[in-house]
Formats: structure tokens, sequence, C-alpha cells
């Protein structure tokens, strides 16, 4: 058994239980490491630090990783227009691999030989941590308590108040958060019977459409290489980009999602999302793809998209094929520069112009004008040509045989 492990650490009911568990049941040092990627508020800093301190902890770090976590993964997600099964944008999958960094470094620098997580054994997030934490660092031991203690929600509130834990939590749950920059993943309590619609009380971050303003607006989305770069021609910085985008577009009430998706662990689950910012940025993203990607290599890409998401849907962005796919979407992106314009109605999102320096629209190709440059007599031979194969064996073969 490990001596000291560093926890990946929320500030939560459970993972402040298992600071104090895993001294108590297993003799370890605990250090306590958040990673903020956009789910801390103002003044939850001190408040986290508190809590660890009081559950026992030996150190607390608390780490604000979000211009990493904005640069360094949902750029690239956002490249490949990263859509878990085409509708989700992997909001809590992305967040684990930069978790997983700033834990193997604090287990670095504090001397710990392990790094513990608060998963369950059915969810997929322990798939996440332990898989990247084993690519980065297989020296060290991954300990996972909630997997092991078998403590239902009344019974780590018991321990709480018995180990004078300041948690503001009750036996009753209704629902289990996530949340980061990219969105907000909920679940349990009546989303578990997948034919229940959605109550309104988990959403935060947007607006019922009938709430929304009546009146239609529009925001620009600029991009630079595929990367976001200002808002209605205002430059402004990943972070704030996202931030205010979040803000505007959830206003209009888009970006709900309720699915039932495939976990890796084999069950299927129905989760209920909100991501306003994430899916307005692919939306626009993928527009501007349509008019400066090469036609074969926007087509190769979106059979690629679909396995980006998979991998990191399933922990996988450190494995060599995740580095792989991401070289070859890094390579379409250097003519993705230009503008969208998104519309936003209640409840929609949609983009009705796009521009780019170097797109690949032709107008006087496209142009049934008078300026019309197209060359329409090469067409018939064309169209022979392109058909023939399918002419033969209709003659030989097929309806066209006698």
């Amino acid at each position: 058994m490990a001596k000291r492990v560093v926890l990946a650490y929320s500030g939560g009911l459970d993972t402040s239980v298992a600071v104090r568990w895993m001294r108590e049941e297993w003799g370890v040092e605990v250090v306590a490491c958040a990673v903020d990627v956009g789910q801390l508020r103002e003044g939850e800093e001190d408040t986290i630090r508190e809590r660890a301190v009081a559950a026992g902890a030996v150190e607390v770090e608390v780490i604000d990783a979000r211009e990493e976590y904005a640069r360094d993964f949902l750029v690239p997600a956002l490249q490949a227009n990263a859509l878990y099964e085409g509708k989700y944008p992997l909001v809590s999958a992305l967040s684990r691999p930069v978790i997983v960094e700033h834990l193997v470094a604090s287990a670095r620098r504090h001397g710990a030989d392990a790094v513990g997580h608060g998963c369950t054994g059915k969810g997929n997030d322990q798939v996440r941590f332990e898989v990247s934490t084993r690519v980065l660092a297989p020296d060290l031991e991954v300990l996972a308590p909630v997997r092991n203690w078998g403590l239902s929600r009344a019974d780590c509130v018991e321990l709480a108040a018995k180990w004078d834990i300041p948690i503001g939590a009750t036996k009753e749950k209704l629902y289990s958060i996530d949340e980061n920059m990219w969105g907000r993943a909920i679940e349990c309590g009546v989303l578990e019977n997948p034919w229940s619609s959605p109550p309104q009380e988990p959403y935060s971050i947007t607006k019922h459409p009938k709430d929304a303003p009546s009146e239609p607006t529009d925001v620009v989305v600029q991009f630079d290489a595929g990367v976001p770069v200002a808002l209605d021609g205002e430059r402004v910085g990943l972070v704030e980009c996202i931030d205010r985008l979040t803000t505007t577009v959830g206003g209009y009430g888009f970006g709900r999602l309720d699915m039932v998706e495939n976990r890796r662990v084999g069950i299927k689950s129905r989760e209920v999302y909100e991501c306003p910012a994430s899916l307005a940025l692919i939306l626009a993203h993928q527009d501007l793809e349509g008019i400066t990607l090469e036609r074969d290599v926007m087509r190769e890409k979106q059979r690629i998209e679909i396995r980006v998401s998979e991998l990191i849907y399933d922990g996988m962005w450190h494995a060599p094929l995740m580095q792989a796919l991401r070289a070859f979407v890094d390579s379409t992106q250097q003519h993705v520069t230009g503008e969208v314009r998104l519309r936003l109605d209640p409840g929609r999102c949609y983009a009705v112009g796009r521009r780019a320096p170097r797109g690949l629209y032709d107008h006087d190709l496209a142009t049934y004008d008078a300026e019309d440059a197209f060359r329409h007599q090469d067409s018939e031979g064309f169209v022979r040509l392109w058909g023939l194969s399918a002419e033969t064996w209709s003659r030989r073969q097929g309806p066209g045989a006698r």
C-alpha cells in the first residue's frame, strides 16, 4: 500500500470523506489537489482549502488550469469537432486528462507514491483517471476509495459530521453534477428514468427558451487556424470567449442535450447536459470548415472526428492513436481562418453567414449569372465516364441485361 497519495479533490462530500477515510483505513497521508478547469466560483478556493484541511489533508493545492485547459485540450477537441455519438461535446471527458497531468506533477513535487480519485466503479471517469495516470506515470499506484469502501451517501454524510468536516450536504441528493467551462453534465434522480422529461431545476447556464429574448441576435465568431480569437470583431482570449458565449448563447436557451449514451463500462446511461458555448463554437467551426477544407480532406476528417471523440470519451487522450489523429486534424487547420455569423433565436443557434480570406468558394464558378466561368461543355463527357462502370454493370448483369 502506498504511503502518500495525491487525491483529485473536488471539495464535495465524497472526496472530503475520502481524505479522512484513506487516512483511517489505509494509513496513507493525503495531499488534496483541486484543479480549476472553470468550475470554481469566486471565493471557493478558500473554502476548498479549509475543507480539505478539516478532512485531514497534509497539504492542499488549488491549481488554476483554465488557460491550459482551454488551449491544450478544448482547442484540439474543437478543431476535431468532437461530439461523442454525434451529440455530446465531451464536457467531463476533456477535463480528466489535464487534471491527471497536474495530479502526476503534484505527486512528484510532494514525493507521493500514488494518486487517487473519487470515482465509482460504474462510471467513465475511473477509466479516464487511471488510463492517463498509467500512461504518464506507470510507477504510481492508483487508489479509488469510493470504489472500495461500500458507503452510501447517507453513510458519508454521517462520517462527515462525525469527523467535523464542514460539508453542507444532505442524505438525499437529487442530481450528480460535474461542470467546467465547456459545460455541465447532470445525472441521477428522476433522470434515471429515460421516459421522464428533465425538470428545470438542475439547469443553471441555459434559460428555458420561453424565457429567452424574443428578438433574435447575431454573434460573429472569428477563427485563426481553427482557433477562436474574436467575438463581434473584438479580440478575446479563449477563456473569455467561452465564458461570453456561455452567457450569450445560454441566455437564448440553446445548448441543452438529453441523451442516452453508451458508457465505456458497457451500460447505457441517461445524461442531461448544458453546453451552450461548446456547441455554438463547434457549429461555427464546422461551418467555416465547409468553406475552407478541400472536399476529400473534409470527408476524411469527418470520419476521423468520430474516432477522436470515442478516444476522448474512453480516456485515451494520452494514447498513441490519439496523438496520431491529432496530428492529422492539426494539419487540416492551416486555412480554417475567417468569420462565421451565428444567429440566436429562442432555443436555436445556427449559421447564417461565413467568409474566409482563403476560402474555396469561387463565386464565378458557383454563380448562374452572366459571369459564370464554369465550362458546361465539359460536363457531358464527365458524367458519361463517371457513370460508365454502373452502366456497364447494368448492361451485363443488372436491370439492363437481355
